[in-house]
């Protein structure tokens, strides 16, 4: 991430010259140092675009600007402590004022030592970054300079784009789309090779090519969709393991998750069971594997029973794997796309409504920039897309004329120079969050990446700028604008619309870019390769957790991430962690087996994000965790022992987020309630639990709330009346004691966008006052039986954009077009959807995790 110095020095530089900054300076006697670092932060700063633009030639400028960016994340650190210190004054102040209780709470914090500290810190990095600008050889050597272009521009306003390219509009394939549908669709005998019922269709080719997005296109064609009784898509990826790819396919076909306890044996079973006597496809995506015995093992389990005319489509890199397991005479191999069509695509990305005659110079420049990608359609669209709708000629000539298409490969760390380059174009604000995209594991195919926890990640690492953006927008929405951003920008791919948030991948070449880009700051922890380790680590993730790796973290403490991945630790592994790093952000635990947290947590003041999901033995919480003034993201789902919340949760200030299962029957006073900066609540699972919390603070910021599968829990049973709610999403999911929305949620009338109500065996009626509902866009009524009619006023819901009505017998029938009695309620409603809900049928509360 060498080249996110300048994004980081400018944040530091406006952090040190705010308002709150010099309140701080002020209060404890530090202002004369820190306007000196602000001084010299600032002259290195005019240089570093520079720098950044001559980095890629010249390793001198690549290793000073790696080691300033060092200095620069210290100095956020240090920085941070002042925030810290901030949030401490300001609990001690709302909740006991100088009481010797709080002092002993925040026992820890002294003001003198503290004084003598960060000033000691502060001489410290100033000292190192005059050390750096004192190189005469290189800080000489780079100018200041106003770069007005997208890559440096750090005054650039959120501009969501829309250059995405739709599946009917995938350009220069068609031929081989005609091949396989042919292929797929005839009968053939494949007797001689040996596989029985089922041929194998490998596409071969480089990545950035399209095999995925060809395979995709013929997977749901029409055709074909209707030629096989199943079809099952897996992402296979490096991990070529037989039990996991089993469950792969068996979630695929059944579309049910497939549970951990089950046996290989089991799961065999399964597989024949599921597809014997079908006429299946199988799309095997993305894979690697070149031993054969693995291979057979699996090919054996798909033949075995399968009816004729079944087959298994292959995307692989490596002819030698199409070699392998293809039983046709030859590969349908992918070439690179012709110049013509590549100028196509690039003009459907990087021209609005594709009028490029209407920019005869750009559209010049541009088949210059399409040469240089060299036939790969995902370089092309990621260019195109970075300039669409730009008409500044400079902006083109800057990508045209870069120096990055005259990198070696090997300079470029066999990153394709037009996905270097689209990266380096980026505006700072969104370099740095693609850059913190580097945690999202590769091989992760099993589960697709969600923003809901992308954006938090942000947040709690502090990269997205209320500053850059108009209005008065939460950090959430600002996150949400960078996602779309960088999803029109092509950098994410397959993305879903859930609600709540989105799902998507990323394509393997623009991950290893995002990995090229991290490189030396993020590493996966696994015993054999813990030697290979950089005393500069920023982000963890650990695959394994045994005495070795808990050894090797001694020398590390800038750690600002660990993630540790469905791996078994100890209290003493967590208690390391705790002790070493004093700088976390974000600790993931999730499915740890931990039974205990210990209460040194507390030490943590910069945590932010803090996940501890699924953690099924976790009976209690030690209090010392309402000291994470920080913390604004918390989740505790599926913590099903989890018998009570601490007592002092109320001051945990900072929280924005809150997932929470637990044991309790009810809320306790000045807890949950006091929360006055939550945004976001789920309640799930808590089956005891039997009202809401009594106070409305928690109401105040509220704009999604998720209640789930909770037995005892009555809505009703609070006093919320006349409260104005802000609430913008609300999902209420199998509640067996709901028969009727409560009174109180008539206080987000003019705020609810999305209502969703499923499985509520006891609902027999909507309100009438839903009516006055005037921002709601979608309403879905899933598993409701004893629902019969909707309310009159419906008519009046005059921005609804989509209805569902799924499994209630009777209000379906209401609602059939032209001929149901309730259908002249809801004509008006552009989509109508009887029978489609998603999660049709399940009482689990969805968890955006």
């Amino acid at each position: 991430m060498a080249d996110l110095a300048f994004p980081l020095a400018t944040k530091l530089i406006e952090k040190l010259g705010s308002f709150a900054s010099e309140q701080i300076c002020l209060a404890w006697g530090v202002k004369a140092d820190l306007k000196k670092l602000q001084r010299t932060m600032s002259t290195i700063k005019d240089v570093l675009l520079d720098a950044e633009q001559k980095q890629a030639h010249n390793q001198q400028i690549r290793s000073w600007l790696r080691q300033l960016k060092h200095v620069f994340l210290d100095a956020e650190d240090l920085l941070d402590e002042f925030e810290c210190e901030s949030l401490r004054r300001e609990v001690v102040q709302t909740f006991h004022g100088t009481t010797g209780k709080v002092r002993r709470f925040f026992s820890r914090s002294n003001p003198i030592a503290f004084r003598l500290r960060v000033g000691h810190e502060i001489k410290e990095i100033r000292e190192r970054l005059d050390e750096l600008k004192s190189n005469k050889a290189i800080f000489d050597s780079l100018t200041s300079i106003d770069h007005h272009g997208g890559g440096g521009d750090h005054h650039e306003r959120v501009n969501v784009t829309h250059s995405f390219v739709r599946a009917s509009k995938v350009i220069g394939r068609e031929s081989e789309k005609k091949q396989i549908i042919n292929l797929l669709i005839e009968q053939g005998d494949d007797n001689q090779s040996g596989n029985g019922n089922v041929s194998v269709i490998p596409i071969v080719g480089i990545g950035g090519l399209g095999k995925t997005t060809l395979a995709k296109l013929v997977y749901d064609d029409e055709r074909v969709v209707g030629h096989f009784e199943k079809r099952m898509w897996v992402s296979v990826s490096v991990d070529f393991e037989i039990t996991r790819l089993i469950k792969m396919i068996l979630s695929s076909a059944s579309d049910t998750e497939m549970s951990d306890k089950l046996s290989l044996d089991q799961l065999q079973g399964r597989l024949r069971r599921a597809l014997k006597d079908k006429k299946f496809l199988l799309v095997l995506d993305d894979v690697w594997n070149e031993d054969c015995i693995k291979w057979s093992e699996l090919r054996d389990l798909l033949i075995e029973g399968a009816k004729p005319g079944s087959k298994i489509l292959v995307t692989t890199r490596n002819t030698s794997v199409a070699e392998m397991v293809g039983t046709i005479p030859t590969s349908i191999n992918l070439e690179f796309l012709s110049f013509k069509d590549c100028l196509s695509l690039f003009v459907e990305c990087a021209f609005k409504n594709g009028r490029d005659k209407d920019h005869p110079n750009l559209f010049e420049m541009g088949k210059d920039i399409v040469g240089k990608c060299g036939g790969v359609p995902l370089a092309v669209k990621t260019l195109g897309s970075q300039l669409y709708s730009k008409t500044d000629e400079r902006e083109w000539k800057l990508v045209q004329d870069s120096e990055i298409w005259e990198l070696k490969q090997e300079d470029a760390g066999h990153i394709l120079p037009a996905l270097r380059l689209s990266y380096t174009r980026l505006p700072p604000h969104l370099r740095q969050c693609l850059a913190h995209c580097s945690h999202l594991r590769k091989d992760d195919d099993e589960i697709k990446f969600n923003s809901f926890h992308l954006i938090r990640y942000w947040m709690a690492h502090g990269i997205l700028d209320q500053s850059r953006v108009h209005g008065n927008m939460e950090l959430e929405d600002i996150g949400e604008l960078y996602f779309k951003d960088l999803w029109a920008r092509s950098f994410f791919q397959n993305v879903t619309d859930n609600d709540v948030h989105y799902s998507f991948d990323m394509h393997d070449l623009i991950h290893d870019l995002v990995q090229s880009v991290a490189q030396g700051e993020c590493f996966t922890v696994k015993s054999a390769n813990t030697k290979d380790m950089s005393e500069n680590v920023r982000h963890l993730t650990f695959l394994e957790a045994g005495q070795n790796v808990s050894t090797t973290l001694q020398k590390l403490n800038k750690v600002r991430t660990i993630t540790v991945e469905e791996t078994k630790i100890d209290e003493s592994f967590v208690c390391t962690c705790f002790s070493r790093f004093k700088y976390l952000r974000v600790l993931e635990l999730p499915t740890c087996s931990l039974q205990v947290l210990p209460s040194s947590i507390g030490s943590l003041k910069h945590l932010r994000f803090l996940n501890l999901c699924y953690n099924e033995a976790i009976m209690k919480l030690p209090n010392a965790i309402c000291r994470l003034q920080s913390l604004q993201t918390l989740s505790l789902s599926s913590c099903e022992n989890l018998q009570e919340l601490p007592r002092d949760i109320s001051k945990l200030i900072s929280l924005t987020s809150l997932f929470l299962t637990t044991k309790q029957t009810s809320f306790t006073k000045n807890g949950v309630g006091c929360l006055k900066s939550l945004r976001f609540l789920l309640i799930d699972e808590c089956n005891h639990l039997t009202c809401l919390p009594c106070e409305k603070s928690y109401l105040t910021s509220l704009r999604t709330l998720m209640i789930g599968n909770c037995e005892q829990l009555d809505l009703g049973n609070v006093n919320y009346q006349g409260t104005p709610l802000r609430l913008q999403k609300l999902y209420i999911i199998n509640l067996p004691r709901m028969v009727a929305l409560p009174e109180w949620f008539q206080g987000a009338a003019n705020t609810l966008q999305v209502l969703v109500i499923s499985t509520c065996e006891n609902l027999e009626a909507l309100p009438e006052w839903l009516a006055s509902f005037t921002s709601l866009t979608k309403l879905v009524l899933c598993s409701c039986q004893k629902l019969l009619s909707l309310p009159e006023g419906m008519r009046c819901l005059t921005s609804l954009k989509e209805l569902v009505v799924d499994d209630c017998p009777e209000l379906e029938r209401r609602c059939q077009c032209d001929i149901g009695e309730d259908w002249p309620k809801i004509s008006h409603v552009p989509h109508v959807s009887l029978s489609s809900f998603e999660q049709s049928g399940s009482s689990r509360v969805f968890v955006p995790y």
